[in-house]
């Protein structure tokens, strides 16, 4: 019952606003220019470009984005990163309000693909280039034409079971779905309000149907509106015994911090993050032009490249 969920980045434009960028300077490059731009001079132009505008804001789920940040700014002396970290639902929604009030902040986003596929429609996203695609795997890669895409998978993260070990026998714990409906496991079951559980419920009803879901749904399930680190939370202090919604990495995180944590991964399902840049009607954020991409890397719990 283990669910992968993959991140993904994306590259957010608003294609209205090129003509702002464009009229400071006729001989500038547009935005959909260094998107796309593929020169050996590329990575000194972004740098450059970048060193100018001296800072960008990236939003984003991961919790260690600190870290990420640390790393990028000791790469990219001069260039500042700012986070902003929440749900892919609650950052997408933050993305359309932006644009909605012309008063545009983000300029990087990584988050899940129903947030990107609402951006996608809503035509935020700009096409562009990166000189490390070709190393990552086509499905991978959101293409659209030639070597262009509009978000590429830069990390899953696997989701199924956390549980308090103080509080939950080890023989009470699910190995498969159908375990979920043990009678030991009634009012103890608890589920975060975002996409990672309403995505797991959808694999659960394609894998065992609705019928399923409806038993399930018999064994008292609590909903909780907290997701990420602050869910993870409460299997730590024991207000949630046990999840299935549980993001393993989390919950790894924390066994070495909280003893009394366990997590269990039956199944074979998971959550993609993507990665993309938002819209600004002045700045060009061009360090986030596939600078911001890492090379691909094998994952620490996935065990394959992404």
């Amino acid at each position: 019952m283990l669910f992968r969920h993959s991140l993904f980045t994306a590259i957010f434009f608003l294609a209205s606003l090129f003509g702002s960028a464009r009229a400071q300077s006729p001989k500038a490059p547009t935005l959909a220019d260094l998107a796309k731009y593929t020169g050996a001079d590329r990575g000194r132009v972004l740098y450059d470009g970048a060193k100018k505008e001296g800072k960008f804001l990236w939003y984003t789920a991961l919790i260690a984005n600190k870290e990420i940040v640390k790393i990028f700014e000791s790469k990219y002396p001069g260039v500042t990163v700012e986070t902003y970290r929440a749900s892919g639902t609650q950052l997408a929604s933050r993305v359309l309000a932006e644009a909605q009030s012309k008063r545009y902040l983000g300029d990087v986003i990584e988050t899940s693909p129903p947030g990107l596929m609402v951006l996608r429609d809503s035509q935020l996203l700009l096409p562009y280039t990166s000189p490390y695609l070709p190393e990552y795997p086509e499905p991978a890669k959101q293409k659209i034409s030639g070597s262009l895409v509009l978000w590429t998978t830069d990390r899953e993260s696997y989701i199924g079971v956390g549980y308090n070990k103080n509080l939950l026998p080890t023989a009470d714990v699910p190995k498969n779905f159908d375990d979920l409906l043990k009678p030991a496991l009634r009012g103890k079951m608890a589920i975060s309000n975002d996409d990672v559980a309403a995505r797991l419920v959808g694999g659960m009803i394609k894998s065992k149907g609705e019928a399923f879901v409806k038993k399930l749904k018999d064994q008292d399930v609590k909903v909780h509106g907290v997701s990420g680190p602050g869910f993870n939370e409460l299997i730590v202090s024991g207000e949630v015994p046990i999840s299935f919604t549980a993001i393993h990495s989390n919950i790894g995180g924390r066994k070495g911090r909280a003893g009394g944590v366990g997590s269990h991964g039956p199944g074979a399902q998971h959550l993609r993050r993507h990665c993309a840049l938002l819209p600004r009607p002045t700045s060009l954020r061009r360090i986030a032009i596939g600078r911001f991409f890492p090379q691909p890397r094998r994952t620490e719990n996935a065990n394959r490249d992404v």
